[in-house]
């Protein structure tokens, strides 16, 4: 049963009107009629929990990602090495400027774009949403000089007619994240921008707070996401947890301070993802080589990357199952140019019933946030499954796309 009585504090604007409820962050600092004697009893710990995002983890269902003060604040030093940094400190006659138009709910925004550049000082611009124009105008009129990207929003640097060098002359800096970047994109988008910029790629996730590798500024090899931030410790291991040389492709496994604590009231999924000895699971297939450079090489999990986003095949398929003409689902990613990533999904449907794939897109997508929709309906007649009954998406890809 939910518990009605919690106060909320909301943060609006002086015109806006309080829900029932609750109370205002303005009036709390500025009332002294307020009482908040409650928070001379809250005790504050590093160790404490100080945000708690939700992913799908390595497989399965969002999970709350409990990342606590120590962790995140660990990740915006290792952030601020020298060999990592891609944003100078402000002083009394530089400031950088950081164009903020990733999402500030996902750790790639949250952490990187906002909370670490407000550590160094660094000016942020954030826009409501893209629009062509508007982007490319913010970055001209206050001078941006680091641009975070994802994967979509370099292919649109990369091509779109109106991004040339009168926008993207200030940039000195490009940090793409969140899922693999065609290279003929970083070339195209360099061609575009100052001589000399850089582009620097990213490879991290939620669990760890969220940076674990980085190519440092200046390296002209993109076809990796680089070497460990400071104080991480990285393994490559076959299915038997047994270590592999360098350039053997494997499991990546991450030890390090900016790991989380675990998942919020989920001990089952905790334990899988996190070994005794203290090193998560990534689920990603990487090789490393002599030098310590990290190369992704594929996804051991289901997930798919809409944008950056991750979505679990295992949740659309739960909602897709609940359809009355839906017999047995799956769902799959399939390469999208714009989006990275979009689910498909593969239903059988009972004799009985018109093969109605707007009806199902619609039944799914009203129930899920705006990346996680799906993209297309196939009717199969069976589902390939293995002995023990797990479905064999392999298949379906090799089949179908």
């Amino acid at each position: 049963m939910l518990q009605m009585n919690i106060p909320i504090i909301i943060v609006n604007s002086t015109s806006e009107s309080l829900p029932n409820g609750t109370i205002s962050f303005e009036g709390l600092i500025n009332d002294n009629s307020q009482d908040i004697s409650i928070l001379n009893g809250v005790i504050k710990n590093v160790d404490d929990i100080a945000l708690l995002p939700y992913s799908s983890g390595t497989t399965g269902l969002p999970k709350g990602v409990e990342l606590v003060h120590r962790s995140i604040v660990t990740n915006f030093v290792q952030q601020d090495n020298d060999g990592v940094r891609h944003c100078e400190h402000t002083t009394d006659s530089h400031q950088e400027c950081v164009l903020a138009i990733l999402p500030l709910f996902h750790m790639y925004g949250l952490s990187i774009v906002m909370l670490n550049k407000l550590s160094i000082g660094a000016k942020i611009v954030t826009l409501p949403k893209f629009e062509t124009e508007t982007y490319l105008k913010a970055i001209k009129k206050y001078n941006a000089s680091v641009l975070h990207i994802a994967p979509p929003l370099a292919s649109f640097l990369a091509c779109h007619p109106k991004s040339n060098k009168e926008y993207l002359s200030s940039v000195h800096t490009y940090v793409c994240a969140a899922a693999p970047l065609p290279k003929h994109d970083i070339y195209r988008v360099l061609e575009k921008s100052s001589p000399n910029t850089h582009f620097v790629q990213l490879y991290g996730l939620t669990e760890v707070s969220p940076l674990a590798t980085s190519i440092p500024r200046g390296c002209k090899e993109y076809t990796n996401v680089g070497l460990a931030v400071p104080n991480t410790k990285l393994r490559v291991v076959n299915s038997d947890d047994q270590n592999l040389g360098p350039d053997e492709v494997g499991e990546l496994l991450i030890h390090g301070p900016q790991i989380m604590k675990g998942y919020r009231n989920n001990p089952e999924e905790t334990k899988a993802a996190i070994t005794r000895d203290g090193w998560f699971r990534t689920g990603d297939l990487v090789s490393i080589d002599k030098d310590g450079v990290v190369t992704v090489r594929d996804r051991i999990k289901e997930l798919i990357k809409v944008k950056g986003f991750q979505v679990a095949p295992a949740e659309l398929e739960s909602i897709l199952k609940e359809h009355p003409d839906i017999v047995d689902a799956a769902v799959i990613g399939v390469p999208d140019a714009k989006m990275g990533e979009v689910p498909k999904a593969f239903v059988v449907i009972k004799s009985d019933r018109n093969k109605d794939s707007d009806g199902i897109k619609n039944f799914v997508n009203d129930k899920v946030a705006a990346f996680k929709r799906l993209s297309d309906v196939e009717f199969v007649e069976s589902l390939p499954r293995n002995p023990s009954g797990k479905i064999l998406k392999r298949l379906l890809r090799e089949k179908y796309t």
